[in-house]
């Protein structure tokens, strides 16, 4: 369970990103946090695992105070797998390498269990015909991939993903949708910031829409599409629909 309280975002004295956000992400359930360009969405993920560090408020995972200045907070990311836009490869690894690096580093598997590992995890993500293939190589849909993969490799109870398909064209964009949709409802709590809306629509179990730095409501697919409870969101999704 991840908790948010009373969470406030500044980047200087004037620009205020993130305004009193609340809420609670339940367990082993999938969310899409949508909204207009600027509404502070990647800023929230950003801060869940303290990439960027809150002005004021808490994050507590499983009641540990994540921005807490004593919590460990590699130990928070170890089980915060983070997907980024513009995926964060290793160049000078190939594939199976970028897969292995923390397993060996982080998790002190020898070798031959972190290819083992780096390998199903490829299959997972339909990338094994690509182990050997260097990041300067691999489409944009193939680098995300990899790069969920790489997020599941340290087996996460959390998959935080920011804006994944931002970077890619319809096709790649289709590719990496069908990865995320597959680990959906499979345990993993699932956070992801999308302008996705058919994504949003079918896999997520609550969108929240975020406007102006505040969390402006929270609701099933069906409800806020359907009849969403605020005027700003029923602006959002008429524009974008």
């Amino acid at each position: 369970m991840i908790k948010v309280e009373n969470l406030y975002k500044d980047f200087g004295p004037t620009i205020k990103v993130l305004k009193d956000c609340n809420f609670t992400f339940e367990d082993g359930k999938t969310y899409a946090i949508v909204g207009s360009s600027g509404g502070g969405k990647s800023t929230l993920i950003r801060c869940l695992n303290c990439l960027e560090q809150p002005t004021s408020g808490s994050v507590y995972l499983d009641d540990i105070k994540v921005n807490e200045p004593k919590t460990d907070l590699n130990k928070i990311r170890e089980k915060m797998g983070m997907v980024f836009q513009n995926f964060n490869l290793f160049s000078h690894m190939n594939v199976k390498k970028n897969i292995m690096y923390a397993l060996v580093k982080v998790k002190k598997m020898n070798k031959e269990e972190a290819e083992k590992k780096a390998l199903a995890l490829l299959e997972q993500v339909g990338m094994s015909h690509r182990v050997d293939s260097y990041p300067h190589k691999l489409s944009g849909g193939e680098k995300q991939r990899v790069a969920i993969a790489r997020a599941l490799a340290m087996d996460p109870e959390v998959l935080l993903c920011d804006e994944p398909t931002s970077a890619l064209d319809p096709e790649m964009t289709t590719e990496v949708l069908k990865v995320l949709k597959n680990l959906s409802h499979t345990g993993l709590t699932m956070i992801v910031v999308t302008h996705e809306m058919n994504f949003a629509r079918e896999v997520a179990d609550y969108i929240l829409y975020m406007d102006g730095g505040e969390i402006i409501e929270c609701s099933t697919p069906q409800e806020f599409f359907a009849e969403a409870k605020t005027q700003r969101a029923r602006q959002f999704v008429s524009n974008m629909l």
